[in-house]
């Protein structure tokens, strides 16, 4: 299994397919960022590879994630569309593959051991499951042969996903947390204005600083404009008080960026 798992992560979502690609993963990389996510549905893997190769940071040292999209989840599309991924990518196995969504055409008894058997066959070194709840997340671990290695959800002070930051902590996997200042309607947030501003930082750089904090937990900030990659990456030297941790574990309000109906949350 090649290359090391760095908690603070480079989104790639809604990247442009082409130069806003290439050059924000470049930037990125020489920010100092070594976790890079992207997705077969963002359409820009070949463009993440491109962005990888303008560096002068070898894939050895990169951790690398995709995730399968919806309409490839049957046994057949999973472990095909997998090589496809790996082969725009540009690696020699994907570090970490994803179940996008457990909707549309997922199904258990197809979609995990299709993951395992990429696993097996050297195609994937990781495997992660994305948006579960909280019963299909345990049903999917009681299946899969290989552990769990990362479950990635939207994450941060106002949706907070208690259960499942237990959840990751006692199956002993990553909580990546998408999505990690929800599109900055932190910024409009009196307890993180308050806090930043003790910190002479930002309410983003506070919600990542915070979710740094967690047990388990690795947030992939998406950004496009440089000066905001570079503000996320300095939120690791954010040092918060256990008052200040405090005062944000109360700000969790339920509010979800992402939604739509056909969401597993919204089917229980």
């Amino acid at each position: 299994m090649s290359n090391t798992f760095d908690r603070l992560g480079y989104g790639t979502y809604k990247l442009a397919d082409g130069e806003e690609c290439v050059g924000g993963v470049a930037h990125a990389i020489e920010t100092g960022y070594r976790h890079i996510d992207t997705a077969q549905g963002y359409d820009n893997e070949a463009s993440v590879s491109v962005g990888i190769d303008r560096t002068d940071v070898g894939r050895e040292d990169l951790f690398v994630a995709t995730k399968l999209s919806t309409g490839n989840l049957s046994y057949d599309d999973a472990t095909a569309t997998a090589r496809v991924s790996r082969d725009r990518l540009g690696v020699d196995s994907i570090d970490l593959l994803y179940v996008h969504w457990p909707i549309n055409t997922y199904d258990p008894e197809e979609t995990l051991p299709a993951l395992d058997d990429l696993v097996d066959d050297g195609v994937v070194d990781r495997i992660g499951l994305s948006n579960f709840q909280p019963d299909q997340l345990d049903e999917a671990i009681d299946r899969l042969d290989h552990d769990v290695f990362a479950h990635q959800v939207e994450c941060h002070p106002l949706l907070q996903q208690e259960k499942l930051r237990e959840r990751a902590a006692e199956h002993d996997h990553w909580l990546v947390a998408y999505s990690p200042i929800a599109r900055n309607r932190v910024a409009d947030v009196d307890v993180l204005q308050e806090i930043a501003a003790a910190h002479d930082a930002s309410p983003a750089q506070v919600s990542l600083a915070w979710l740094l904090s967690k047990d388990r937990v690795a947030p992939i900030p998406k950004a496009a404009d440089f000066d905001h990659v570079e503000a996320n990456w300095a939120a690791r030297e954010i040092d918060l008080t256990a008052d200040e941790i405090g005062r944000i574990d109360t700000l969790d309000r339920g509010e979800r960026i992402v939604d739509f109906e056909e969401a597993p949350w919204n089917h229980e």
